[in-house]
């Protein structure tokens, strides 16, 4: 059910030693909370995920958040809020779910994320805050942060009860005037590193505009993300939340080009975050890559993401009775893996140099992709790409592999089996091994790395041009759309600090 009474402020929501907090930690013992066992989220069968594009994890019911949210201990300490990259009040959001103030559990997290119904889905929380579960050290399966977090984004879209929140309400000066009003600030580039930036600088008074080059917002989110895994009505929604705070939002439009740093000068723009992702693909340096049939992820999955648009055709991505190999095995290579099987490939492969567990996807990617049926060729990679009669695809040479010796992440580093090379027949290759920033031409002196990163503080986002700031994966490289979130979280905070010690008619340069 949902609460209508008084809205708590953030500080009774989140503080631990709130009254009905302490009366919630008494109203289990912590043997009867430890017995309960994780709630497993229910999702679509394999043998009917081929056949659609509905999102195969199904969603928790009130009471199987309720009863999950149980199990939480509500630590003094709590190690799940550290390993948090935008350092959500996780036992707080829990604990409101336990006493059924779903609506309140919500306000908790927009405290510090603009989009959980996303960060629900996608992250990896097996390797953030469930990594720092207390249950964990108890050898037991930690409270299913993401799923809970999931069920309070998408029960209160549902029941549509957003209308209770008091929308963009900004941080205010003690005389309560929000503080720099009218400031003008554009965001570049409308991925989750600039949804959060831009979120919380609407929060804090700005005026915030967010530019995007392409024709619909999101980036990743839209453009690299299947249905099946975050429908595109859930990003729209988080969007939508987004402009609620005032947020503007302006499409096809590419800063550096279409729209130049003097023209965002000229309008009166006092600061630019920059957070175009890194969108540039990375190819392996191999023979036979220009061949017709090998193609970059992000290509890939830009069309499979599209395909339904009016523009594209119904079949344009046909893949029947199409062999497959996706080189990599990260997240989106599952992404890509798992698409290809719903287009109707005959087979499909993962083609990885390293073994098995060293693939770096998430779990819960790995699972589903293997329960489609998808075949994984762990230790090999490959050397050379061959065209049939046609000129196109054949077949791929690929090198068998060996673990060594850890390298530099600490993964142990594959090396090459002298002469055991075999040939495998393939139709279309995707290759996803990383990707690579593409900076928009700004502003002459921007500092940008031999590798087409933009240089900015790691804990600040600030660059070398004092009004533009960076974040995301234009500057740390591909990552996680939380780790992007949380760069846009703090150099909203950088800048906005920034303001507060200078005058606020300041402008560009």
């Amino acid at each position: 059910m949902l609460n209508f009474e008084r809205p708590m402020t953030p500080e009774e929501l989140t503080s631990r030693d709130a009254a009905w907090r302490g009366e919630l930690r008494k109203s289990l013992t912590q043997k009867q909370r430890t017995s309960v066992p994780r709630v497993e989220m229910p999702e679509i069968p394999a043998s009917y995920r081929l056949n659609t594009d509905k999102e195969v994890n199904q969603g928790l019911s009130a009471e199987q958040a309720v009863l999950e949210a149980s199990r939480c201990l509500d630590c003094p300490d709590p190690g799940c809020m550290k390993g948090c990259p935008v350092s959500n009040f996780i036992p707080a959001f829990i604990k409101n779910i336990e006493r059924r103030h779903f609506a309140d559990a919500l306000d908790v997290l927009s405290l510090t994320t603009v989009l959980p119904a996303v960060c629900g889905r996608v992250c990896p929380q097996e390797k953030q805050c469930e990594a720092g579960c207390i249950y964990n050290k108890l050898k037991k399966p930690p409270v299913a942060i993401g799923s809970l977090e999931r069920f309070v984004a998408d029960f209160n879209r549902e029941m549509e009860c957003q209308d209770k929140h008091e929308k963009g309400r900004p941080f205010t000066m003690a005389n309560g005037s929000p503080f720099f009003a009218g400031i003008k600030i554009a965001v570049v580039g409308s991925g989750p590193s600039g949804l959060a930036f831009a979120g919380d600088m609407a929060k804090r008074g700005y005026d915030v505009t967010v530019f995007e080059a392409l024709d619909r917002l999101g980036g990743v989110l839209k453009y690299g993300i299947p249905e099946f895994c975050l429908p595109k009505d859930v990003v729209n929604a988080e969007i939508s939340r987004v402009a609620d705070l005032g947020v503007k939002f302006v499409k096809n439009t590419f800063v550096g080009t279409t729209l130049t740093y003097e023209d965002l000068q000229a309008q009166g723009f006092k600061g630019i975050y920059v957070s175009t992702g890194a969108g540039k693909p990375r190819f392996m340096g191999i023979p036979g890559e220009n061949i017709p049939g090998v193609m970059t992820a992000n290509e890939y999955l830009i069309r499979y993401n599209q395909m339904r648009n009016n523009i594209y055709g119904q079949n344009v991505m046909s893949l029947n009775r199409k062999r497959v190999a996706v080189i990599g095995a990260g997240n989106t290579a599952m992404d890509a893996v798992r698409a290809a099987l719903r287009l109707g490939a005959e087979k499909a492969m993962i083609v990885y140099r390293r073994g098995e567990d060293e693939i770096p996807a998430r779990a819960e990617e790995v699972r589903h992709a293997r329960e489609e049926g998808v075949e994984f060729l762990t230790l090999h990679n490959p050397v050379e790409y061959l065209s049939g009669p046609d000129g196109t695809l054949r077949a791929m040479r690929l090198q068998k592999m060996e673990l060594g010796e850890p390298d530099a992440s600490g993964r142990r580093a594959p090396v090459e089996i002298p002469g055991a090379i075999e040939e495998v027949e393939v139709d279309l290759a995707i290759i996803c091994v990383g990707y690579l920033p593409n900076p928009p031409e700004l502003k002459a002196g921007l500092d940008i790395s031999g590798k087409g990163k933009i240089v900015a503080d790691p804990e600040t986002g600030s660059t070398n041009q004092p009004s533009i700031y960076a974040g995301g994966d234009i500057v740390r490289g591909a990552a996680t759309v939380i780790l992007a979130m949380g760069d846009g979280r703090r150099a909203a905070q950088a800048m906005s600090d920034a303001f507060a010690r200078i005058i606020s008619g300041t402008t560009l340069g």
